[in-house]
Parts: structure tokens; C-alpha cells; sequence
């Protein structure tokens, strides 16, 4: 196999020396330094996922839209939060809908999602940064470009990969990934739209059949306790 750390070490040095990378990092240093905004995650969180997934055992990602906007929340996963801080709802309904769809899944007491990332799951915000207390505040900043930039080199360099879009914002994602991967969609996880489908999504157990019929190895969905 081809090791796709040579495919990513090339796309980060193309694509931050891009004139939307730069005006996008110069706004939020000038954000922080001349402004006094304080920005999520922290600067070493920023590309956190890009950081501790292994690129050559790439097999789910699942799309949110912005890091959450909470002190000591984001971490650079989507979805995820720092461990001992509380678990969001959204997350709570995910684990539910986890335990609904596979009956042996333990309801972790936290909600930092390092193992999943082990496992091979990219959990991509298509937003990497946020003011806080200010939801979507880096939204059509730059950063779309740059995780759909992402998204369509996964689309492009990988094969049978399972892409998880939960909610009106990340299907509108389908257009960049083509029938060499499973799209699968539902509701978002959120407790506004958790019901409209979600609950009873069995993403996580599809997931693992399509995974075991392109013969790569499942996800082990649990999480270990702290």
C-alpha cells in the first residue's frame, strides 16, 4: 500500500501556502493579538485530528460543523471534548444512539474521542476554529475551503471509505465524495433533531458491514473510562 503520509505532507505544503490559508490564519492571529477575541480550540488543538489520525489506516470520517464554543471544550475532534469536562447533549445522543444499535457499547464517563481517532475515524469539523460564547462565528472565513479541500483528497486517494453526514449542513457535503465510498446520512445528533431519525440510525453497525465486506477491520465503537 502506498503510504498516504506522502499525499498529506503534500497537500499541507501546497495548501497553506494558498493566498484564502493565509488571510485565514492572519485573521484569527490579528483576532487574538490586536482584538483580545479568545479564540477555540487552542492554538496546538487547531489541527489536532490532522495530527493524531494515521492516515494510512483511514477508514470513517464523520462531518460536524464548528468546534464547540465552551471553555476547556474543543480539542480539535468534532464532537469531542476534553476529558473530565462534561459530556454535550450532542454527544449524550450519540452514545445512545451507539448503545440503541449495538447493545454491548459501554456508555463511557467522558467524551474525549482519542480512541475512535485510533480506530481510524476522522471526526472533521468543516469549521476549525470559533469566538467564544459566538457559534459559526469563523464561518466563511476560509475554512470550508480548506476541509472540503480535504475531503475531496480523501474522495480522490482512498477507497471504501464510510462517510457519516448527520444533519442539514454536512449532507450538503455528498456532492465532493463519489460512489467509491458509503454515504450515509440521518438527522443530526443534536436534542433539537435527534428524533428525526438518528436514535434509530444504526450508522455505527453499517459502518462495520460495509468495513468487514471491503475486508478492512471494524470499529471498535467503545471507549475506554477514566
Amino acid at each position: 500500500m502506498k503510504d498516504k503520509n506522502i499525499i498529506w505532507h503534500n497537500f499541507f505544503q501546497k495548501e497553506t501556502k494558498k493566498k484564502y490559508f493565509i488571510r485565514l490564519i492572519e485573521k484569527i492571529y490579528i483576532d487574538i493579538k490586536n482584538n483580545n477575541k479568545i479564540i477555540y480550540p487552542k492554538k496546538k488543538y487547531i489541527f489536532n485530528i490532522f495530527k493524531k489520525i494515521n492516515f494510512n489506516n483511514l477508514k470513517v470520517v464523520i462531518i460536524g460543523q464548528d468546534p464547540y464554543y465552551g471553555v476547556n471544550q474543543a480539542n480539535g475532534f468534532a464532537f469531542s471534548v476534553m476529558p473530565k469536562i462534561k459530556i454535550p447533549p450532542t454527544l449524550k445522543n450519540i452514545y445512545k444512539a451507539i448503545k440503541y444499535d449495538i447493545p454491548s457499547f459501554i456508555i463511557p464517563n467522558h467524551g474525549y474521542l482519542i480512541n475512535w481517532v485510533n480506530e481510524g475515524v476522522m471526526l472533521l469539523n468543516s469549521i476549525l476554529t470559533v469566538e467564544k460564547g459566538k457559534p459559526q462565528s469563523h464561518a466563511n472565513i476560509g475554512w470550508e475551503i480548506f476541509t472540503n479541500n480535504v475531503i475531496k483528497i480523501i474522495n480522490f486517494y482512498y477507497k471504501n471509505i464510510v462517510f457519516l453526514l448527520w444533519g442539514t449542513y454536512a449532507k450538503k457535503k455528498h456532492i465532493l465524495i463519489t460512489s467509491d465510498h458509503l454515504i450515509l446520512t440521518t438527522s443530526h445528533p443534536s436534542p433539537l433533531s435527534f428524533h428525526r431519525g438518528f436514535n434509530f440510525c444504526k450508522h455505527f453497525s453499517k459502518t462495520n458491514k460495509y468495513l468487514i465486506l471491503h475486508k478492512k477491520k471494524p470499529i471498535n465503537w467503545n471507549i475506554s473510562l477514566i
